[in-house]
């Protein structure tokens, strides 16, 4: 009885963390999408990411009511519940991440077709750092990869050095011709979620790290405090 107990959960367990890859899945598309659609100045593309941020939502919604349900129902101890209960909270912040890209892709569509105010380096760079962040940060966790998990949080430095960089062009920008401002303050929260993105990676390796070991850590990081665009 107890050995088909502990069968059952390691089903249900294993049914949750492939939900949260396929989640992860498609967050990263999404961050990666939106920024190449305002790249490419592609409104359509924009649109559909905007309205796929739906998808994400419901599918984060799923993951949590089964997984209460699991808890409810199993009774689980020690690490199983750390799992289960890291699950909750990172398809919370990947559901965030997700409203981070729908942020982007509402700017792409507002911009529309206008020119950009220099071509754009640093945000496609930004993008691509955090989505790869965030891959390897879903995979972490699913594999209790401890390890991983502590060394990718000090990537966001590089993260925050394109941010400055992004920052400090559009501000120069704004400053010689005020007829910038507008459209560079877009480009500016463009920049501003891909950062918060890299932040909420950061917040799964936390979890990943509790989950493993039961120590509660914390990276170093801005505060988060602002919302998405």
């Amino acid at each position: 009885m107890a050995r088909e107990i502990r069968e059952t959960l390691d089903r249900k367990i294993n049914d949750h963390l492939e939900a949260i890859t396929e989640l992860g899945s498609l967050v990263e598309q999404a961050i990666q999408g939106s920024v190449n659609a305002l790249q490419h100045r592609d409104i359509d593309k924009a649109k559909e990411i905007y309205d796929n941020d739906k998808t994400i939502n419901t599918k984060r919604y799923q993951i949590e009511s089964k997984t209460l349900i699991t808890v409810a129902t199993q009774q689980p101890m020690a690490l199983d519940l750390r799992m289960l209960s890291s699950i909750l909270d990172i398809a919370g912040e990947l559901e965030r991440i997700g409203d981070y890209a729908k942020g982007i892709a509402r700017i792409a569509m507002r911009l529309g077709d206008e020119t950009p105010l220099r071509e754009l380096v640093h945000i496609p760079k930004m993008a691509d750092l955090t989505a790869d962040m965030l891959h390897r940060a879903v995979l972490a966790f699913v594999e209790s990869d401890e390890k991983t998990a502590l060394s990718i949080p000090k990537e966001d430095d590089q993260i925050d050095i394109l941010y400055n960089k992004v920052y400090q062009e559009l501000l120069d920008l704004m400053i010689n011709d005020r007829n910038n401002i507008d459209r560079a303050t877009f480009f500016l929260w463009v920049a501003h979620n891909l950062e918060r993105a890299a932040d909420r990676v950061t917040n799964i390796c936390e979890r990943t790290v509790f989950t493993t070991t039961g120590e509660i850590i914390e990276f170093d990081r801005s505060d988060d405090e602002t919302e998405a665009f």
